[in-house]
């Protein structure tokens, strides 16, 4: 392959929104700390290990969490057994606000990826939080919005943009892009397959482009299997990378049959 990134071979318009960027955090976690610090009662500190269920899909939901630190993975499971990955968050975020929308049983389960630190906050002092507190108020909004404009990021991602540049997102969101300009650890013996979930793929697909970001110096793996992402893998979410590679594991056109009324005037199709 001589170093080049294979990119699905979809006809793709590539409209300004199909250019979806990393963004930043639209809160400041040491805010959040800060109301949270002064609360003692209805508000449960916790830790989990790696790979500990913090909560499951069917239980009551009753409480809202905050991620201190760590980073959580939130999923759903059909009936069929058959798992999606909604997110990966990253410490300073909530989860299983849920409850506070009048939900009653989680719809998905929350898990440790790696070991975590959070608070647990139970839905009726969360609540009076909102109502009584303004800025807590206005905080808890930006929250909201930003993981909404996330999701929306996240459609438009797997509707316009081959599997290649959604990988690539989705490792920059894990590896926090944006904060700084340095490289970043981002999960320690990071599992192909769960990525192959979130980008809508296969996995031998995710290991195919995985290879290639490591011969082009976009990603790094150490001796312990952590996996390093490096800034310069923007380039393949902004598309600037050669578009001539192709996808084998998208079907091809096929050529179009000669005309029969004018078989001496053939003209080429590309394909």
């Amino acid at each position: 392959m001589g170093g080049t990134v294979s990119i699905d071979n979809e006809k793709t318009i590539e409209p300004k929104q199909a250019q979806v960027i990393p963004a930043r955090r639209a809160h400041k976690s040491a805010d959040w700390e800060r109301f949270l610090g002064g609360v003692t009662r209805g508000k449960t500190a916790a830790e989990f290990g790696t790979n500990h269920i913090i909560y499951k899909q069917g239980e009551p939901a009753d409480a809202v969490f905050y991620l201190r630190r760590g980073k959580v993975k939130l999923a759903a499971a059909s009936d069929q057994g058959k798992e999606a990955i909604v997110a990966i968050l990253n410490s300073g975020e909530f989860f299983g606000e849920g409850c506070l929308a009048g939900q009653p049983l989680r719809i998905g389960t929350a898990t440790a990826l790696t070991d975590c630190t959070l608070d647990r906050i139970e839905k009726p002092l969360m609540t009076r939080m909102l109502h009584e507190q303004m800025d807590v108020s206005e905080l808890f909004v930006r929250h909201l919005l930003s993981r909404n404009v996330r999701y929306e990021e996240d459609l438009l991602d797997q509707l316009l943009n081959s599997s290649e540049k959604r990988l690539a997102r989705i490792l920059l969101l894990m590896a926090h892009f944006g904060k700084d300009s340095k490289a970043e650890a981002v999960l320690p013996r990071v599992n192909q397959g769960q990525l192959a979930q979130m980008v809508g793929t296969t996995r031998s697909r995710v290991s195919h482009f995985m290879n290639s970001f490591r011969k082009q110096g976009f990603v790094d793996y150490d001796s312990n299997g952590e996996l390093t992402v490096r800034n310069g893998l923007l380039t393949v979410v902004l598309g600037s990378l050669s578009k001539n590679a192709t996808d084998k594991s998208m079907p091809r056109p096929a050529a179009a049959p000669p005309p029969k009324t004018r078989p001496s005037k053939l003209s080429a199709v590309a394909v």
